[in-house]
């Protein structure tokens, strides 16, 4: 069927991926529609980063076992959209086969599209009928197709100190050793970078849709804090909560934590919710999750008093402060630092410069507070053991997220804290840049 010059308007390309049609009710495009992007970005991720990966760190056979609704961390970057779930028990399986090959096995799961081998195997019950195999059964399957490839190394998801590396539970573990046997249980490796590093790296086709949804989410707060949402005398913060949060579901967007704003008064704010007056300082922290990823922002707004037809200097001059932490952050993120180098070098520069504020940074992708380095948490600005040792890698996705608190004259000296949240880039080359842009203007509701 043709289509008309105004449909093939609608289709956009997003590097070498999928035609998408976006329309301002379906920013993102269709399900149907996302789906194949997400298949096209699985497709890249397992059979170009995840080989990689598994040379690097030297594991010749990743195993990712879970149940359903018990699922590991990495889940979400093995599987297809349509899959919300591990099936029963699911045993992920990534053989690395050198100039063999690279094999991907799912047993007990689905092929995902044909990106797996998927093995359900079975036994003859007495009375002739077939059955899935179960318990016992599956792991001495497992066993059986382990020691035919005989691997070096089995990679398993075991950490004490990362999260996104430590999904193997406690019951899968002692089963899978039972049935490996010493011999094999002996090859056993904890995967650690090989599990973040998964979840951390983003692949370039993946950039063009997440700069859209950096996009939407400007335009969701730039509308929120404005005269079309608050009316000053009446609306209250969670009556623009739920504006925001209603925003998305209307185009078929989600969210991975519930939106929060908050306001900063000239002699204090007494309360929760209150209602938003002229002179208030505005702050939302908000995000989008959409085919899989999940964005991070952080804006500041200014409701202009009677007469006023701009935010006075000092609140001006508090969010250049603001900004100017966020390029001392953003020259502190090199290639090979650690998360922790990262944020000692962000607040010595930061002291050096009178600034008083405090950075607490963190990769985003997969997860909102995504794999990667922690580069500080708000209660631990000396640093974060394991988490911040992390090393930061190119083609990976940060939310600048810090603030810097100022005294500003217009208020008698009080102090007002300028929280900011931008997602950013450590491009392939190492260099570091906003995937959308930074707030270098407050919102004005007038």
């Amino acid at each position: 069927m043709k289509r008309t010059i105004g449909q093939a308007a609608l289709l956009i390309i997003l590097g070498a991926t999928p035609l998408v049609a976006q329309t301002p009710e379906r920013p993102l495009g269709t399900l149907r529609e996302q789906s194949k992007l997400q298949h096209h970005w699985l497709t890249v991720r397992l059979d170009s980063v995840l080989p990689m990966l598994m040379r690097k760190y030297d594991v010749e056979l990743w195993v990712v076992a879970m149940r359903e609704y018990n699922e590991d961390p990495v889940f979400r970057g093995l599987v297809a959209p349509e899959t919300f779930a591990a099936r029963r028990r699911t045993i992920y399986m990534f053989h690395d086969r050198a100039a063999a090959g690279f094999d991907k096995i799912a047993l007990g799961g689905s092929s995902q599209g044909g990106l797996y081998e998927a093995v359900r195997g079975s036994k003859t019950l007495p009375d002739g009928r077939r059955q899935e195999l179960w318990g016992k059964d599956q792991w001495d399957l497992f066993a059986e197709m382990v020691r035919e490839r005989d691997p070096r190394t089995i990679g398993v998801n075991i950490s004490e100190e990362h999260n996104f590396a430590d999904g193997l539970s406690a019951g899968e573990w002692s089963q899978m050793e039972e049935a490996l046997g010493p011999e094999l249980a002996s090859r056993v490796v904890r995967a650690e970078g090989l599990a973040i590093d998964y979840l951390y790296l983003r692949v370039p086709e993946m950039v063009p849709t997440f700069k859209k949804m950096q996009g939407l989410a400007w335009e969701i707060i730039s509308t929120a804090f404005s005269d079309e949402v608050i009316v000053p005398g009446v609306t209250t913060t969670e009556d623009v909560v739920w504006w925001m949060r209603q925003q998305l579901a209307d185009k078929g967007l989600a969210t991975w934590f519930h939106t929060s704003v908050d306001v900063q008064r000239f002699g204090g704010v007494d309360g929760p919710n209150p209602v938003i007056q002229r002179g208030d300082v505005l702050h939302c922290d908000f995000g989008i999750t959409a085919l899989g990823l999940n964005t991070d922002t952080q804006h500041m707004g200014y409701v202009l008093r009677e007469g006023e037809t701009d935010a006075p200097e000092g609140l001006k001059q508090a969010l250049a402060a603001a900004n100017r932490l966020q390029d001392i952050a953003l020259e502190a993120m090199v290639p090979g630092r650690s998360g922790n180098e990262a944020l000692l070098a962000t607040l010595s520069k930061m002291r050096e410069e009178g600034i008083d504020g405090t950075v607490y940074s963190h990769p985003v992708g997969d997860h909102g507070h995504a794999s990667g380095p922690l580069i500080g948490l708000w209660d631990r600005q000396e640093g974060v053991p394991g988490r911040g040792d992390v090393r930061l890698l190119p083609s990976t996705w940060y939310a600048i997220e810090l603030q810097a608190t100022s005294a500003i004259p217009e208020w008698d000296g009080q102090r007002v804290r300028m929280a900011q949240e931008e997602d950013a880039e450590m491009a392939p080359d190492g260099t570091m840049q906003w995937l959308h842009k930074r707030q270098d203007r407050l919102h004005i509701v007038r």
